[in-house]
């Protein structure tokens, strides 16, 4: 309604909003920076404490809804300002970036990654319907646990145990595939 202010959280309430966003994104953030610093693992810890830090200083309404990208931005730009002052970063000049090749992978390694992927996915359709749907969850649309187990009325132990179970038969029957 008009003339409705929202009210500003307490400080309890945006502690557990950043600690939340913690327990969720620190992990991926940290991955995304150390790849980002040429796997320098600490100065990305680094840059992982500073995003959390400007979290802090966030209203939690502005980024609600977001709270992902709004991490990853911050934390790309924080580790684009680092690499800026240690003169890691080098621009392109004009045209230069269109006469680059990316090294892809070799024709044989895509045929072979193709095959091995087709293999996987008939031996998941062989799987329980269960243990299809919570891999399919995990690995196909990336995800936790927590919220497979919202997705699928399960418990997130459940849910840990099904996942457990369907991976050891994966293993166990991709090695027993021919080479």
């Amino acid at each position: 309604m008009a003339g409705d202010v929202t009210p500003v959280p307490s400080s309890h309430d945006r502690t557990a909003f950043v600690q939340l966003a913690v327990e969720q994104h620190q992990a991926p953030l940290l991955r995304y920076a150390a790849r980002l610093l040429h796997g320098d693992v600490e100065r990305a810890r680094d840059v992982v404490q500073d995003t959390f830090l400007r979290l802090m200083r966030q209203e939690p309404a502005a980024v609600e809804g977001h709270v992902a990208e709004w991490l990853f931005t911050v934390c790309r730009n924080r580790t684009l300002d680092y690499l800026r002052k240690e003169g890691r970063v080098k621009f392109f000049e004009e045209g230069q970036a269109e006469r680059l090749t990316a090294p892809g992978p070799l024709p044989d390694q895509v045929v072979e990654r193709a095959e091995v992927h087709a293999a996987v996915l008939r031996l998941v359709e062989k799987l329980p319907p269960n243990q299809q749907e919570v891999v399919r969850l995990k690995f196909q649309n990336g995800f936790s646990y927590k919220e497979i187990s919202r997705i699928t009325e399960l418990s997130v132990t459940n849910v840990g145990f099904i996942l457990h179970t369907a991976l050891a038969r994966l293993r166990k029957e991709m090695t027993a595939l021919p080479e």
